[in-house]
């Protein structure tokens, strides 16, 4: 064999040993929302710690990060910039930012922004949502979610046009970004409108129009069996408002099919504290839905508190879970929607196929995807009931025939699944205040599992409080095995959002900030 043939082989077999990388193109992980990546072949409970692992740097933005960092492995860019993994980064000054993954602190591959500088237009403000949840702007808060078969990446942008006389304009896009470059495809963007038939909160001459501006999209966006779905819940409760989910195709970002989850009444807004409603394999699409007007299980067409089992293609209720205290749970503020929903693998027994729905509600609801129970009057027909020790604001991680969450003001418990039935096997030595925590988890397979979760901004909390990243031990939780504030003086998060999902990705760990998305990883 020739010198140079050979030195090729020797190449080809090294790189080929090199562990790649799976992509990372929606919310927590995968459709069925499960928390979990099992690719990670770097980072162990034995490695770690505060003597080997810490704060690696971060990527500069312009604005707060709400969304979850995406990532796409060996991305070949033209005008010879050669191949990178791909971190894709949205912030809430409409600008969308994609940098080479393993090079924090450096400036980005590519970034555009979403605003339209003909126009004029800007984010949305605080004031004009009447809400100070997000602030002190509004753009893009959903997680996106990337095509990889088309290397289209997903956004949905809200904007509006300032006018000296008459009113001022709002708007929500749905933006088809190409991952190379960020260059607008397919046309876009596609202005997002709707109207249905109906006599509830907002009507007009019998049809309900979606309002851009009382609509705040917060759940991350869903592509499933060739279809973008995107949600919307409320501003600060801002009535009027209903839950709505809409169906785009993503080759022409034509829109093809609308659900308002609440015609003739009013709320149930799909919120889902920033995760992503769920998918199953046959294309099923499952959004849980928070406080607002509930009758359906008596002619009506409402469905507030309630978990829905919708057709990916029409957007059709197929079946859905209410509880028979929906009542109560409206009025209470109690929402069911308050958490996203996690799929289970297949399992063994009666219930084959599970959904674990945390809710405000201090209750972990475990439903029966192929019967999902319905409204039943004196009780619930589900597969079981788990009380937490408070209010869900996020969702669950499955790993091993374990699922993971920490609940506002509590623990975070490891819930040990049998039979369709969930204990509690393990806890963390300390709570995590509100709003708790949506834990993920990173595996080499079945080993070396660590649970990752972020202490972020509290309930009415102030501004200056800074993240605070934790690692746990998946087998055992107990004391964290890392915390950013371990060596806070080089390991330290700048400050704080909400409801923030750490994302592993090939011995890095991500997560967004108010001005930056943290980079933590091994330190040699």
């Amino acid at each position: 064999m020739k010198p140079l043939a050979l030195a090729n082989t020797v190449l080809a077999l090294i790189l080929g040993a090199i562990p790649v990388a799976a992509q990372i193109t929606t919310s927590q992980y995968d459709n069925s929302r499960s928390g979990a990546t099992p690719n990670e072949r770097y980072l162990t409970p034995q490695n770690v710690n505060a003597k080997q692992f810490g704060k690696l740097g971060s990527f500069k933005v312009d604005g707060a990060v709400y969304a979850q960092p995406l990532f796409v492995p060996s991305v070949d860019l033209p005008q010879h910039k050669g191949r990178h993994d791909l971190i894709f980064i949205a912030t809430e000054h409409n600008s969308v930012y994609a940098f080479d993954a393993y090079s924090p602190n450096s400036a980005p591959i590519w970034q555009v922004s979403l605003l339209d500088s003909v126009k004029g237009s800007v984010p949305v403000s605080e004031d004009d949502a009447q809400c100070p949840f997000i602030k002190p702007e509004i753009g893009i808060t959903s997680t996106p979610v990337i095509d990889i078969h088309t290397g289209t990446l997903y956004v949905l942008a809200r904007t509006r046009i300032l006018h000296k006389v008459g009113a001022n304009e709002f708007f929500q896009r749905l933006h088809a970004l190409a991952i190379t470059t960020g260059v607008e495809k397919f046309g876009g963007p596609k202005l997002i409108s709707a109207s249905v038939p109906g006599k509830g909160a907002g009507a007009s001459n019998g049809q309900v129009a979606f309002d851009p501006l009382k609509e705040n999209p917060r759940a991350a966006l869903l592509l499933s069996k060739n279809s973008v779905y995107i949600t919307w819940a409320s501003s600060c409760d801002v009535d009027p408002y209903h839950g709505w989910i809409m169906a785009y195709d993503p080759k022409t970002l034509a829109q093809k099919a609308v659900l308002n989850v609440s015609p003739d009444g009013s709320e149930a807004g799909i919120w889902l504290s920033d995760t992503g409603p769920a998918a199953d394999a046959e294309g099923n699409v499952y959004v849980p839905t928070g406080n607002g007007t509930f009758n359906a299980a008596f002619g009506g067409r409402d469905y507030g508190d309630s978990v829905l089992k919708l057709d990916g293609s029409t957007l059709a209720v197929r079946d859905y879970f209410t509880p028979h205290d929906q009542d109560r749970i409206s009025n209470a503020d109690s929402d069911v929607g308050s958490s996203g929903p996690t799929l289970m693998p297949d399992q063994p027994g009666p219930h084959r196929h599970l959904l674990l729905q945390p809710t405000k509600d201090s209750t972990i609801y475990v439903i029966d995807r192929d019967k999902m129970g319905k409204y039943q009057r004196e009780s619930d027909a589900l597969v079981q009931t788990v009380h937490m020790g408070g209010g869900g604001y996020g969702a669950i991680a499955y790993w091993n025939g374990h699922a993971y969450f920490a609940a506002s003001d509590d623990f975070l418990r490891d819930y040990a699944i049998k039979d369709g039935q969930l204990t509690i096997s393990a806890s963390s030595a300390m709570k995590f205040a509100n709003p708790g925590a949506t834990p993920s988890v990173s595996s080499d397979g079945n080993k070396n599992a660590i649970v990752w979760a972020i202490a972020t901004k509290t309930w009415n909390g102030p501004d200056t409080k800074t993240a605070v990243l934790y690692a746990f031990d998946a087998t055992k939780l107990g004391q964290p095995i890392y915390t950013s504030e371990q060596n806070s003086q080089r390991d330290r998060a700048a400050l704080a959002t909400r409801f923030v999902i750490p994302v592993v990705y090939s011995g890095h760990v991500y997560f967004g900030t108010r001005s930056e998305v943290e980079v933590y990883g091994l330190l040699k």
